[in-house]
């Protein structure tokens, strides 16, 4: 799923204009980004949580010129689904049918 799809899905439940429901994801997203710059934690009640990650320093592979470079401690964008997100994922009957085939 694009994000196109994600607004032409919105606006098929809501009614809402798809121009309206583009600008307010974008804000969204940005809202989002800005958040996680400055080390904020977003809490979404029943989806999950979106934060800054710390991640160490380590040495990794650069594996087209097959040399070792080393990356310094940084943070990384992460999520955290809620249980209840989890839960219902876990019970999804539509993805039990594509473990069937």
């Amino acid at each position: 799923m694009t994000k196109a799809d994600i607004i032409l899905e919105i606006g098929k439940k809501t009614g809402v204009n798809n121009m309206d429901i583009q600008v307010i994801l974008d804000a969204f997203f940005e809202t989002v980004r800005h958040s996680l710059e400055i080390g904020e934690t977003i809490y979404l009640r029943k989806f999950g949580t979106f934060y800054a990650k710390k991640k160490a320093p380590k040495i990794a592979r650069d594996i087209r010129k097959n040399t070792s470079i080393f990356l310094d401690e940084h943070f990384a964008p992460d999520f955290k689904p809620s249980k209840s997100f989890v839960d219902r994922i876990k019970s999804s009957e539509d993805l039990k049918k594509l473990l069937i085939k």
